[in-house]
C-alpha cells in the first residue's frame, strides 16, 4: 500500500491552484537529467489530458542520450527559442518548479521567473529548498522528483490520466536517479510505485537499455580513457578520483550525458566504497560523488563543493581550476582520515604511472 505522505491541506491547495488556471509552465534545472526531464514531461502530459495548456520550459538542451523520452522534442528550450520561452513564462498563470530547490539552478530562467507575480509550485527532493515558492512539496528522503510527481498525481486522484507515455517518463526518472535501482531506493513503496507504472504497459526493457546501456562510440572511448588513464585509487581511504579537463573532453567530442555513469564505475572495485568525478565545464568544475553503504557523499558535497544530494549519490560545483578542485579532494581525504598521512601517494590502476 502506497502511503499518502503529502498532507491533505497541501493537496487541496494544489488542486485549487490547478483548477483555477488554464495556462501552466513547467520548469526544471539547467543541464536536465533523466529525473528532471521525466518529472516535467510526465506532469505536462497529465495536465494536458486534464484539459490544461501546459508547456515544459528548460534552461538548455536535453542531453542527446535522453532524446528518447516521450515528449522531449516538444520542450521549449530557452537557449534555442528564447522569445517563445519568455512568452510562455509571461503568459503562464501557474509555474511548476521541478527537481530544483533554488531559482539560481535554472540559470537565466530564474531571472525571468523571480520578478513575476505568477504563483510557483515546488516539487523536489533536494535538501534545503529556498523560500521562493508559493507552495512547496519537498521530500529529500524521496528517491527522485519522479517519485514525488507520482505521489502528487495519486493523492490528487489523477493516476487515471497517466497513460503509457507519462508512465514511461516517470520510469526513466526513477531509473536514472537511483542508478538503475542501486541507491536511494530502500523504501519498499518505491517498488509499489514501479509496479503501478509498469501496469501502464511501458516497454521496460527498451527504456532501460536506452537509459542505462546505450552509449555513442565517442562516449565509450571517453569513458575507457577516463578509467584507463585518469582513474586514481586510494585504497586506504576506500576512495577513487577521476578528473577530465576541457581539452580531454574535446578530444572525444564530448556531449552532455557522455559521462553520466562514469562516477559509478570505480565502485565495482573491491575495497572502493566512494567515488569522486571532477569534470571541467565552461566556467566551473562539475562534481559528482557516489558511495556504498552508510558512507555519506552528500555531506562531502555540501561542505566542500557547494552542493548536496542523497547519502549515496550527490553532486556540487567548484568555482576554480580543476587542479584546485583536486586539492580540495585531498583536503577531504585529510579531514576524513586524519590518521592516514595526507602526503601518501595514491594508487592508480596497474597499467599507468601515477597521475
Amino acid at each position: 500500500m502506497i502511503q499518502a505522505i503529502i498532507d491533505e491541506a497541501t493537496i487541496q491547495r494544489l488542486r485549487a491552484m490547478i483548477n483555477g488556471v488554464q495556462r501552466i509552465a513547467i520548469t526544471c534545472h539547467k543541464s536536465p537529467d533523466g529525473d528532471a526531464l521525466g518529472s516535467t514531461l510526465a506532469l505536462c502530459h497529465v495536465l494536458r489530458r486534464l484539459g490544461k495548456e501546459a508547456d515544459v520550459v528548460t534552461p538548455d538542451m536535453a542531453p542527446r542520450a535522453l532524446e528518447f523520452i516521450p515528449g522531449v522534442r516538444d520542450i521549449i528550450v530557452f537557449t534555442k527559442h528564447e522569445a517563445r520561452a519568455r512568452r510562455v513564462l509571461a503568459d503562464a498563470q501557474l509555474i511548476f518548479c521541478l527537481d530544483y530547490n533554488s531559482l539560481h539552478r535554472i540559470d537565466r530562467l530564474g531571472e525571468l521567473i523571480e520578478p513575476l507575480t505568477t504563483r510557483r509550485v515546488l516539487i523536489d527532493h533536494h535538501l534545503d529548498p529556498e523560500d521562493a515558492f508559493d507552495l512547496s512539496i519537498s521530500f529529500p528522503e524521496a528517491s527522485s522528483t519522479c517519485e514525488l510527481v507520482f505521489r502528487v498525481l495519486m493523492q490528487m486522484g489523477l493516476l487515471r490520466l497517466m497513460d503509457r507515455h507519462a508512465a514511461s517518463c516517470l520510469y526513466v526518472g526513477l531509473l536514472t536517479d537511483t542508478g538503475g535501482f542501486a541507491y536511494s531506493c530502500d523504501n519498499p513503496e518505491l517498488y509499489e510505485i514501479l509496479a503501478s507504472i509498469m501496469r501502464r504497459h511501458i516497454d521496460r526493457v527498451a527504456l532501460y537499455n536506452k537509459a542505462m546501456n546505450t552509449f555513442s562510440a565517442d562516449s565509450m572511448r571517453l569513458q575507457g580513457y577516463a578509467i584507463n588513464e585518469k582513474m586514481q585509487l586510494f585504497p586506504e581511504h576506500g576512495a577513487s578520483l577521476i578528473t577530465l579537463d576541457k581539452a580531454e573532453l574535446e578530444r572525444f567530442n564530448y556531449n552532455r550525458g557522455d559521462t553520466e555513469t562514469l562516477v559509478n564505475k570505480p565502485l565495482a572495485i573491491p575495497g572502493i566504497y566512494w567515488s569522486v568525478f571532477l569534470r571541467e565545464d565552461a566556467d566551473r568544475i562539475k562534481v559528482s560523488c557516489r558511495s556504498q553503504g552508510d558512507f555519506s557523499v552528500s555531506d562531502i558535497c555540501a561542505r566542500y563543493f557547494n552542493g548536496g544530494g542523497h547519502e549515496n549519490a550527490a553532486g556540487g560545483e567548484f568555482n576554480g581550476s580543476i587542479d584546485e578542485a583536486v586539492q580540495v579532494f585531498y583536503q577531504v581525504l585529510a579531514d576524513l582520515f586524519p590518521d592516514i598521512h595526507p602526503q601518501q601517494q595514491p594508487t592508480t590502476n596497474d597499467n599507468n604511472e601515477e597521475q
